[in-house]
């Protein structure tokens, strides 16, 4: 009588779930992953991921855990104004990282400033995300004058500085829109502004994979029974070429804050009544050499931190999903 070997379907579950009958559970699944492996196995990753959850996590719930309110003129006391970290200010308040020149609680301007860097930030990404993988997609599949066309526009932008193109985008936006419109829209022009200098590398990264993907057996089978391009590029070519993608997207939310962070210090981007991290670095600067140095150093290190830390695991996230690497 043979011995049932290792792979065998008589052999020992690996999970309980599996001996008791039913799959094991998708938690079950990541624990013993290799990519949970890898990021148990890196302290940095750790705490970089621990750092980028507690900015989620403040900007999010800012209304509850701010200790002030920023924005409330009501709640704001002139008097309080310049007060140092940890000083005694006019009003007997205690501002743990000290006011501004309005008297505005530091801490809580980054908490609140926080979501608008995070939220353009993210939304930066998604829209350059759809739009580059898309003509990506359209490019390397189709070929042709298509994929020369989309191909040398996004020759030509690479040329130009992508903060410059930002600027231009969001200029021309703001003229063109009224101006009775303008303050409300501003967030969402800069969104756009910022996702259009963005899209190009997600474009060519999704095109050099997809010519390399549509040439496989089953694109060619897919092809040989009919179904339609547009499905075969959603369903089978673009679940292949999300690695990547994902890689490039962690790393240029980073980068998206960043360049919102500058178009906002430049005095473009976010009105001053709702900063981003940028305005409130912004408006620090400018009393930054009369000895005020907190109202720009704390929002200044708060975008350092955030901005390294997605970095650190853009940069996690490339190792782990190499296959050289492993």
């Amino acid at each position: 009588m043979s011995v049932p070997g290792r792979n065998s379907p008589t052999s020992v579950a690996r999970h309980p779930a599996e001996r008791a009958g039913r799959p094991p559970s998708a938690l079950a699944r990541l624990r013993d992953s290799d990519l949970w492996y890898s990021f148990t196995r890196s302290p940095i990753t750790v705490i970089s991921a621990l750092i980028v959850l507690l900015f989620f996590l403040g900007a999010l719930f800012a209304p509850w855990i701010a200790p002030y309110n920023p924005f409330d003129p009501a709640s704001l006391n002139l008097m309080d104004g310049f007060t140092p970290p940890m000083g005694e200010a006019f009003s007997g308040n205690s501002y743990l990282l000290g006011t501004d020149d309005q008297g505005r609680d530091v801490l809580s301007a980054i908490l609140y400033g926080a979501r608008i860097s995070l939220f353009v930030g993210f939304c930066a990404v998604l829209f350059a995300m759809v739009l580059g993988i898309s003509l990506g997609l359209l490019a390397g599949y189709k070929g042709g004058w298509i994929d020369s066309l989309i191909m040398r526009i996004a020759d030509v932008q690479l040329s130009f500085p992508a903060i410059l193109v930002a600027l231009l985008i969001f200029g021309v936006a703001r003229a063109t829109l009224p101006r009775s419109f303008q303050e409300d829209m501003v967030i969402y022009v800069l969104i756009v502004a910022i996702g259009l200098s963005d899209w190009v590398q997600y474009a060519r990264t999704v095109r050099g994979t997809t010519m390399v993907e549509k040439n496989k057996e089953y694109v060619q089978a897919a092809r040989v029974i009919g179904v339609h391009p547009m499905l075969i590029m959603l369903r089978h070519v673009l679940p292949n070429v999300m690695g990547p993608v994902l890689v490039i997207a962690t790393i240029g939310l980073a980068l998206a804050i960043i360049a919102e962070a500058t178009l906002s210090f430049l005095g473009v981007g976010v009105p001053p009544t709702t900063p981003s991290l940028g305005t409130l670095i912004r408006i620090g600067n400018d009393y930054l050499f009369s000895g005020e140095w907190w109202i720009t150093l704390f929002p200044g290190l708060a975008l350092i931190l955030l901005a390294l830390s997605v970095n650190l695991l853009g940069d996690w996230l490339r190792d782990a999903l190499n296959p050289k690497l492993r």
